[in-house]
C-alpha cells in the first residue's frame, strides 16, 4: 500500500504539456478541531473529466466548496487558466468561469425552468427583455450540449434527472468552462445515470473541463480521464483511470482491501413474517399510487423491490412504516396491524417494525437536532434510555451514540454535532445505526447505501445479510439494480404502483429486470 501512496503523490500533475484549467496549490481548510483538508494540492488538465473520489468526510466537498467560493481556504493558492485566482465567494467563482451542481439542487420549485436559468443573473432592471433574450440562449444550449428541458415546466412538475439539467444549463448560462458536479447520480435512477454520462461526454468534447465528486466507482471507470484519491482530508493518489482498477481505488480510499461483491449463504427461510393482501395507497390529491400489492416476506430471507423512483416503492415502504395510510390487508407474524388512522411509527417499532427512509433528511432526521438526540428519536421510550419514569437518561444516550458512532465509523464521532454538520453519507449512518441496532423482526430499508462510500456500503451489506441470517424478514427498496441482485434472495418489480412479477435472482438479469421495469411483461 505503501508503494501505490507514494506514487500516487507523485502523479499529482496533469499530463506533460497539457493547458491547466485549474491548479490547486497547498490548500488547508479545519472547521475547528476537524481538519477538512491538509495540504493539497492538484492539477485539473482543460478539457477532461477529473473524478475526485474518497468517503464521505474525505474532505472531497469542502476541497470543491473552496473552489466554488462557498469556503475559504486557511492556506494555499488556486489558479484558473494558469492565472492566480482569489475566490472569496461564488460570484467570485461564477467570474472565473466556474459552476456548480451540488448534490441537493438549488432550485425554486414553483418557478419555471427559464425563471430558474435567469435567476440572480437578470441583467437589468427590464424583465421582458432579459427573458426573452434568455430564453434564446437557453434554447441554443440545450440543443448544442442535449440538455433537451421545456423552458416553461415548473421544476416541481420535473422528474430529477430532468432538474440535474437545469442546474448544469444554469451554470452554462453563466458562461462556465469549468464544471463541478458533487455526487450528481445520488438521486438518478441507471437510465438517467447513463443519460448524465451522455451529457458530460458532449460537455468534454466541446472543450469544458468536468469535475465529478462521486465515491462510485463504476461511475468512475466509465466516465473519468483522471481521478484523485482523498482520505482524511489528504490526497493519496491522482493516476490516468485506464492505468488503475476498481480495486486498487477502493484499497487507496479507504487504507485497506475491500469486499467489493456481497458474500452470503444461500438463505433459509423460516416462518412467515410479512403478508401483504391488495394493499392500495391514494395520495393527498386521490391519485392511485398503489394498486392493490400483494407479497410477503419469511424470516431469514431479504425480498428486494426493483423499479424506477416513483412506481410505489416509496409509498409502500411508508404505508408499512406507518407514515402514510392505506387500504387492505397487512399482517405481521400473523397478526393484522392498522393501515388507517391508528398507524404511525411508534406501533410499528413496538410490533417489531424498523425502517430506514428512503429519504433522510426529511423523514430519518431532524437536521437542526444533534446526533445523540437523533439516534434516540422513535425509541425513546427504551429503558435503557430512561433514567426515571418522568425523566430521560441524556447521559446513556449520548454515550450509547458513541458507541453506534464507532461500531458505523461515523466521522466526525462528535455526538453533540447537528446532524446537518455531516456529510450525506454519515447523515445515513446514523440513521442505520440507530434502525438496524434494535434487532427488529422486520427491516424495511430504502435506498440503505445512497449517498454512502464505498467503506460504508460494504458494512452496511454486510448487516443487512447479518440480519438475515439471524432469522429476520428484509424488504428492500434500491434504484441501484446490482444492489438488489446481489442482496435478495427474491426480487419483486414494481411499475406503476403494481407488482410486474417475481424473479430468482439467480435466474434474471438487469435486462429482464428492465423490461419489467419500464411495465413490458413478456
Amino acid at each position: 500500500m505503501t508503494g501505490n501512496d507514494t506514487l500516487g503523490r507523485q502523479a499529482t500533475a496533469a499530463p506533460a504539456g497539457a493547458p491547466l484549467a485549474i491548479e490547486l496549490c497547498g490548500i488547508s481548510k479545519a472547521f475547528g478541531p476537524v481538519q477538512a483538508n491538509k495540504d493539497i494540492s492538484i492539477q485539473v488538465a482543460k478539457g477532461s473529466i477529473h473524478g475526485i473520489i474518497g468517503e464521505n468526510g474525505a474532505g472531497k466537498s469542502t476541497l470543491m466548496s473552496i473552489l466554488y467560493g462557498f469556503y475559504k481556504a486557511d492556506a494555499g493558492e488556486i489558479y484558473i487558466s494558469g492565472n492566480l485566482t482569489p475566490i472569496p465567494d461564488s460570484q467570485s467563482a461564477i467570474r472565473a468561469g466556474i459552476g456548480m451542481v451540488f448534490q441537493h439542487f438549488k432550485l425554486v420549485q414553483n418557478f419555471t425552468v427559464l425563471e430558474n436559468v435567469i435567476l440572480g443573473a437578470e441583467g437589468g432592471a427590464l424583465l421582458r427583455g432579459a427573458m426573452a433574450s434568455a430564453r434564446k440562449s437557453l434554447t441554443d444550449l440545450a440543443r448544442e450540449y442535449e440538455l433537451d428541458v421545456d423552458p416553461d415546466a415548473v421544476i416541481e412538475d420535473l422528474s430529477v434527472g430532468h432538474q440535474q439539467r437545469v442546474e448544469i444549463l444554469k451554470a452554462l448560462y453563466r458562461q462556465a468552462d469549468i464544471l463541478i458536479l458533487d455526487e450528481p447520480t445520488g438521486v438518478l435512477t441507471p437510465a438517467e445515470a447513463d443519460q448524465l454520462f451522455r451529457i458530460l461526454n458532449g460537455l468534454r468534447d466541446q472543450g469544458k473541463t468536468v469535475i465529478l465528486i462521486t465515491h462510485k466507482l463504476r461511475e468512475i471507470m466509465e466516465i473519468t480521464d483522471t481521478v484523485s484519491v482523498m482520505r482524511r482530508g489528504q490526497m493519496t493518489a491522482t493516476v490516468k483511470t485506464k492505468d488503475t482498477n476498481p480495486e486498487e481505488l477502493a484499497e487507496l480510499m479507504v487504507g485497506r482491501k475491500v469486499l467489493l461483491h456481497v458474500e452470503k449463504k444461500p438463505a433459509t427461510p423460516g416462518e412467515m413474517v410479512l403478508e401483504v393482501e391488495n394493499l392500495r395507497v391514494r395520495d393527498e390529491v386521490g391519485v392511485e399510487r398503489l394498486k392493490g400489492v400483494s407479497l410477503t416476506i419469511r424470516a431469514g430471507e431479504i425480498l428486494g423491490i426493483a423499479g424506477v423512483a416513483g412506481n410505489g416503492q416509496s409509498e409502500l415502504l411508508e404505508v408499512l412504516g406507518g407514515i402514510a395510510r392505506g387500504t387492505g390487508t397487512v399482517r405481521l407474524n400473523g397478526q393484522e396491524i392498522a393501515l388507517t388512522a391508528a398507524a404511525d411509527g411508534q406501533s410499528r417499532r413496538a410490533r417489531g417494525i424498523a425502517h430506514v427512509p428512503e429519504d433522510r433528511q426529511h423523514l430519518g432526521l431532524i437536521m437542526d437536532f444533534s446526533a445523540w438526540e437523533n439516534v434516540a428519536f422513535g425509541y425513546h421510550h427504551a429503558p435503557e434510555y430512561q433514567k426515571s419514569a418522568l425523566l430521560m437518561d441524556n447521559d446513556a444516550i449520548r454515550a450509547d451514540t458513541v458507541s453506534k458512532m464507532e461500531r458505523y465509523d461515523v466521522r466526525p464521532p462528535i455526538p453533540t454535532l447537528a446532524a446537518k454538520s455531516f456529510s450525506g453519507g454519515n447523515q445515513q449512518k446514523i440513521v442505520v445505526a440507530r434502525e438496524m441496532d434494535r434487532n427488529p423482526d422486520l427491516l424495511l430499508v430504502g435506498q440503505p447505501t445512497r449517498g454512502v462510500d464505498i467503506g460504508a456500503i460494504e458494512f452496511i451489506h454486510k448487516q443487512i445479510i447479518a440480519l438475515r441470517d439471524a432469522g429476520k424478514a428484509v424488504l428492500l427498496v434500491s434504484v441501484e439494480l446490482d444492489e438488489i441482485m446481489s442482496l435478495s434472495d427474491r426480487i419483486a418489480v414494481m411499475f406503476d404502483g403494481q407488482i410486474m412479477g417475481e424473479r430468482d435472482p439467480a435466474k434474471t438479469d438487469e435486462r429482464e429486470l428492465g423490461l419489467l421495469m419500464a411495465g413490458v411483461v413478456k
